[in-house]
């Protein structure tokens, strides 16, 4: 059962190191330490007379090498510092035209990692091998091997430098960074309906999901506190399960990832009463908080990437329209993801089958509020962004066959035509927005079996059951 808890600590773990500059430089340069010494051994090896080297390895005196090596690291650490400072301009592009929370995916980009890793490690190299020629028994010590890599180091930074120039200038536009977003928003919609697929073959023992959250709100439980201020960032339900196990409890999470926390706040409830003591002790070791969000387990961040872009663009500082649309398109391709069976599980049962651990996910109803609410407030009077939306509901609803999201999808629907009839002044203007929304009313009334979906599984557990509620404490409903 725990596979697929330890499969996402795995990525959540790779995001981590992943949002840095530091790491992939760390890496490439421990490895031309390790070159510089594979090839200083070869180098004095030859120097006693021990071996040979071809032809192409380059020969000369120390005063030429200490030359050639103080050119290369002098124009390799110049090329550095450009490439940090296009980086920098990118980053600050990045903050003003996408917003600073698309900062964090510049930053995680594997091209610019790789060229400045690439940079500093023939950097480094040049400076070790410059440093290696000295006096020797026979003469001065000249590492002409290292030299001749140092050399073959410069030609791929020169590679390097041309592909980064290519990369960044493809990066920066926007077409491209939605798709990153989107691509990214998909491979996190898979692996959380994959993971939370996973389940006990059918084995269920105990009071049902329901029945315990009934107790836990009729029955004193005790809340346990947020350890700590900031954005839950990931929790790990295998370590809350076995808490929950060898305490005999069950633990219901007020929150969810992506949801902003508060030390000292009610962050679950625990029953019985009497457990809520050693699961608090542990809870520390079972989530992980932080200054800002990430996509592991939270995709409801992915789609507000999306919609802070689109809203972005359709501001009147901007106003550009197509970039609104294309976050559209990726939005309801996302959308569509969720809805052929795919759902995320709140009941995570130990592997007895009792119940242990309830969470707190967000709904099906709530993303799709925030994947066109905000769209729509802010493409008031624009044709074109309502009849890009209601296509989109189109497209989703054709993959939809659940009654209740296909009411959700209606109601979107209807929202979108009654701003249409407001504020769209132009009749014939008004008529294809209007001429769109009937298109899905036709469909909402089409035949489940004509639907190209399957319903979801909600694990005995209703996403509209209310959360009891601790102490002073109510619900989020972000």
């Amino acid at each position: 059962m725990f596979a697929s808890n330890g499969l996402r600590v795995h990525d959540w773990r790779r995001e981590r190191l992943r949002t840095n500059l530091w790491l992939v430089p760390a890496v490439e340069a421990a490895a031309v330490v390790v070159l510089f010494a594979g090839t200083t051994k070869l180098d004095w090896t030859a120097y006693q007379g021990g071996m040979r080297f071809p032809s192409w390895v380059l020969s000369g005196s120390a005063d030429g090498a200490r030359q050639v090596l103080s050119t290369i690291a002098a124009a390799i650490i110049t090329v550095a510092g450009l490439v940090f400072s296009i980086t920098i301009v990118a980053l600050t592009l990045a903050s003003t035209q996408f917003g600073p929370r698309m900062l964090r995916n510049f930053i995680r980009d594997r091209g610019t990692q790789l060229t400045l890793g690439t940079f500093v490690a023939t950097f480094l190299y040049a400076m070790l091998v410059l440093v290696a020629i000295s006096p020797g028994p026979h003469g001065d010590f000249v590492p002409h091997l290292s030299v001749t890599v140092a050399l073959g180091l410069t030609l791929v930074d020169l590679a390097m430098l041309i592909f980064f120039i290519h990369h960044i200038a493809r990066a920066i536009q926007l077409p491209h960074v939605i798709a990153g977003i989107a691509g990214d928003l998909a491979r996190a919609i898979e692996q959380e309906g994959c993971a939370d697929a996973t389940g006990m073959d059918g084995r269920e023992r105990g009071l049902s999901p329901r029945e315990l959250l009934d107790r836990m709100s009729v029955v004193a439980s005790a809340p346990v506190c947020t350890p700590s201020s900031g954005y839950l960032q990931y929790l790990r339900h295998d370590r809350l399960i076995a808490m929950a196990h060898d305490s005999d409890a069950v633990i219901h999470l007020l929150y969810r990832p992506g949801h902003f926390l508060i030390e000292g706040s009610p962050l679950a409830l625990v029953w019985p009463p009497e457990a809520a003591a050693r699961v608090g002790a542990g809870l520390k070791r079972g989530q992980v908080t932080g200054p800002y969000r990430t996509l592991t387990q939270d995709i409801s961040f992915g789609i507000d990437q999306l919609v802070e872009i689109a809203i972005r663009a359709l501001s009147p500082a901007v106003n550009d329209t197509f970039t609104a649309l294309t976050c559209i398109d990726w939005l309801g391709d996302c959308l569509c993801r969720i809805g052929p069976g795919w759902h995320s599980r709140r009941v995570h049962r130990d592997t007895e089958g009792y119940v242990r651990l309830i969470a707190y996910q967000a709904s099906y109803e709530r993303l799709v509020q925030r994947a066109f609410e905000k769209i729509r407030q802010a493409g008031v009077g624009m044709p074109a962004v309502m009849i890009r939306q209601l296509d989109a509901l189109h497209k989703i609803m054709e993959r939809t066959g659940d009654p209740e999201r296909r009411q959700l999808l209606l109601e979107q629907a209807d929202l979108i035509a009654a701003s249409c009839r407001t504020s769209v002044p132009e009749p014939a203007d008004r008529e294809d927005v209007l001429r769109r929304h009937r298109a899905v009313l036709e469909l909402a009334k089409s035949p489940e079996d004509e639907i190209i979906a399957v319903g979801y599984a909600t694990d005995g557990l209703s996403s509209a059951v209310p959360h009891p509620r601790g102490p002073n404490h109510l619900p989020p409903q972000l």
